[in-house]
């Protein structure tokens, strides 16, 4: 029967007496021993940090959105301040009454100048923004006019390059057309079916007015939904020297006598009183 080694650390129940050096640290680890506990770590709780680079991004958002439909809002609304509703508003206005629809390939002895309704060739001008630097045929670009077109008309020998240019790039819209008139009673007149308005300068606010008003207005011209498109006459436009002659497609008959026009009755608004900025 094996001995126990150790009899010197064991009593008489068998239990093992004190115990090595290593056992009392254990013991004293576990706070058995007579120094007291051991105190725990200090636990360090550190507060979250706020996204403040978040936060003012966020702030910087909205208030550029508040900014952008506030100014929104300011152009709107000095939109309609300015807008025209009715033909009346616009100063110096020309009023007529014709009837559209009649059709002709004679050359029309017209009673306004330029004209702005009657009689008028089967084919039209283009007026998809269309700049002529020719004198077109005053019968096609009548025929425009009854397809709702606003036709921009200005004298060369009374106007600037740059009167042009400013010209030019009102008429640069669908349903608007320009051209030289030789010839014209005012440097610039700008006419759609039955309204007509002459100014002298092409700084003249009135023109955007008009022109913002009558082009393609369905109220205003005999034949909505009719097309301002024809690029065969942009590419060989007819010119108001031709009257007298045969169409140049071989249609009607030439003729050396205009037809004539009635005159039909017209009114004019009131002159504007001349006003700072205009």
């Amino acid at each position: 029967m094996a001995k126990d080694r150790t009899p010197g650390n064991r009593g008489k129940d068998g239990a093992a007496r004190g115990g090595s050096a290593a056992g009392k640290g254990a013991s004293a680890a576990r706070g058995g021993g007579g120094r007291g506990r051991t105190r725990p770590p200090t636990q360090v709780v550190t507060q979250p940090r706020r996204p403040w680079g978040l936060i003012a991004a966020s702030i910087a958002v909205v208030l550029f959105a508040v900014a952008a439909i506030g100014y929104a809002v300011v152009q709107a609304n000095r939109s309609e301040a300015g807008e025209v509703k009715d033909p009346s508003e616009i100063a110096g206005i020309q009023t007529f009454d014709y009837e559209g629809g009649n059709h002709t390939a004679d050359p029309v002895n017209y009673t306004e100048s330029p004209p702005v309704g009657g009689q008028h060739d089967p084919v039209w001008a283009d007026c998809t923004g269309t700049v002529y630097d020719v004198d077109i045929r005053h019968e096609n670009a009548v025929h425009s006019l009854e397809h709702g077109a606003v036709w921009i008309t200005y004298n060369p020998d009374e106007v600037s390059d740059a009167d042009i240019a400013t010209l030019a790039k009102l008429a640069d819209e669908s349903g608007r057309m320009m051209s030289p008139y030789e010839g014209q009673d005012s440097p610039i007149s700008i006419q759609s079916w039955n309204h007509q308005l002459k100014v002298d300068s092409a700084a003249d606010p009135r023109l955007e007015k008009y022109a913002d008003f009558f082009t393609q207005n369905a109220d205003y011209f005999p034949e909505p939904g009719a097309s301002c498109e024809n690029p065969d006459f942009i590419d060989n436009p007819r010119l108001a020297s031709e009257d007298g002659q045969a169409p140049a497609d071989g249609s009607g008959s030439p003729s050396s006598t205009p037809t004539d026009m009635s005159e039909p009755a017209s009114t004019e608004s009131a002159e504007p009183t001349p006003t700072e900025g205009q």
